[in-house]
């Protein structure tokens, strides 16, 4: 049986697998690609380490054995060891790309913060438990909100008075990561909902810069120099856009989300989060501004434009079919609402 896998590394090259297997086993291998390989018979050697290994080979198999193979001294530029190993474990069909999925675009409309929260956790499980197709969500929010990480102190982290006072919801998500600040239109906010098999044999760090590789080339579309800046930041020249965070669930869903900064009254933002001097730089502010605004200042668009011209790439790139939000769904994420986020429990779970 022959099969083909391919590996784009984000910010590196295309890694190809292309493979023999016969009773469970690799046959023969040959690998292949864009990237630089020094000296030149390390590629071989790549090859023939991996003959002769079982079909059900872990990426860190996969990965000792080219790392073995080509040695201390070899020089792999845009791609590593597990490069190999995820685009062999994709020709096994162990790890899926983008295009092995039918992606869906689910407009949920304008949620108040709970409910955003509640739609995330539903959406993902129904993914996971593949009763829905892999899912990109565009947010719009009805109302102010602060929503800050799983793992968070609430009281460290939030100045209660002053959200009360502008008039802002706090709520908590199911994902780690930092607290943010929200106001309806200042924002971009998406969430993805993937198989695991999308992710396979990437680190959790090295998940985030697959996922948000999409990102990056939709931005330069429209004139931002997009990077991706370890372990969850979107950045530009000009500074932070963004910030990621991701929860892997039990039943085999990936939820990855990303909030952009389209124009932020950084003002207001430090009134209302307890944000220390040493992390007020990462959040994009300069003492002397009142707003953050990288993604208009920019792009010289309208944050519908910049969404309309994300979601096209999205599309032009992997296809994506727009679907409205079920009763079902909804119905769901409002029992969670009266169960999970809008209680006190789950919101003083850090205190």
């Amino acid at each position: 049986m022959s099969v083909h896998g391919e590996y784009k590394v984000p910010g590196g090259k295309l890694v190809v697998a292309d493979l023999e297997v016969t009773d469970g086993r690799l046959e023969r291998v040959s690998i292949s690609g864009d990237f630089f390989l020094e000296p030149d018979d390390a590629l071989e050697r790549i090859d023939k380490s991996l003959v002769g290994l079982p079909t059900t080979a872990s990426v860190h198999e996969l990965s000792e054995a080219v790392e073995i193979a080509v040695g201390p001294e070899a020089v792999m530029l845009g791609f590593e060891p597990k490069s190999v190993a995820t685009a062999v474990r994709r020709a096994l069909g162990h790890a899926s790309s983008w295009r092995d999925h039918d992606f869906e675009l689910v407009d949920s409309g304008r949620q108040e913060p709970q409910m955003q929260m509640a739609l995330d956790e539903v959406i993902a499980r129904q993914v996971g438990d593949e009763e829905r197709k892999p899912t990109l969500r565009v947010w719009e929010w009805a109302s102010n909100a602060i929503i800050i990480g799983s793992f968070q102190s609430l009281s460290n982290e939030v100045d209660l008075e002053a959200a009360r006072r502008h008039d802002t919801t706090v709520v908590r998500r199911i994902s780690g990561g930092g607290a943010m600040f929200v106001e309806p239109g200042n924002t971009i906010t998406y969430s993805l909902y993937v198989p695991n098999s999308l992710v396979d044999g990437l680190s959790f760090a090295d998940s985030y810069a697959f996922l948000d590789d999409w990102v990056l080339r939709a931005l330069g579309e429209i004139g931002i120099k997009a990077t991706y800046v370890p372990i969850n930041d979107i950045s530009s020249p000009q500074g932070k856009i963004a910030g990621a965070a991701q929860k892997r669930l039990s039943n085999g869903a990936v939820l990855h989300h990303v909030t952009m900064s389209y124009d932020m009254d950084a003002t207001k933002m430090l009134d209302v989060l307890r944000i220390g001097r040493e992390k007020v730089s990462d959040k994009g502010v300069r003492s002397a501004r009142k707003r953050v605004d990288p993604l208009r200042s920019q792009s010289g668009m309208s944050r519908t434009a910049i969404i309309d011209s994300m979601v096209a790439h999205f599309r032009d790139s992997y296809g994506l079919t727009s679907v409205a939000l079920d009763d079902a769904t909804r119905a769901e994420a409002e029992r969670l609402v009266e169960t999970k986020f809008g209680t006190d429990e789950w919101m003083a779970r850090v205190p």
